[in-house]
């Protein structure tokens, strides 16, 4: 990671969003859609968001390359609708693991507790 700095190399910045969204596509493995997404960051953060609001950064990761997506089977309970299923790509594994090695640096030296203002 250090090395990848000095050498100028374009890190993957992510938003507190994309982080959420490409944690919770890691976390439903095989069953990470639009719905499922959206229970999954409830989960995270304790936050209801619209399926808009989530299905923007859901097209931006996948332009971006960190996400691949690909309609399964259309059901009778969907209308005859095929569900657009996502997967993390190699390149979202290596975003999400420069963001988690990011955040141990930035917090490394610092110990929060209670009594400490």
């Amino acid at each position: 990671m250090y090395n990848r700095i000095e050498r100028n190399e374009k890190m993957a910045y992510l938003t507190r969003q994309e982080e959420q969204l490409l944690l919770a596509v890691l976390a439903l493995e095989d069953n990470a859609y639009l719905v499922t997404l959206r229970k999954k960051i409830k989960e995270f953060t304790g936050k209801s968001f619209s399926l808009g609001t989530i299905y923007v950064p859901l097209n931006r990761l996948e332009k971006k390359g960190y996400l691949s997506s690909y309609l399964g089977e259309p059901t009778a309970v969907r209308g005859g609708k095929a569900i657009k299923y996502y997967r993390l790509t190699q390149q979202g594994f290596k975003a999400l693991e420069e963001i988690r090695l990011l955040h141990n640096r930035m917090w490394k030296n610092f110990a929060l507790s209670p009594d400490k203002k």
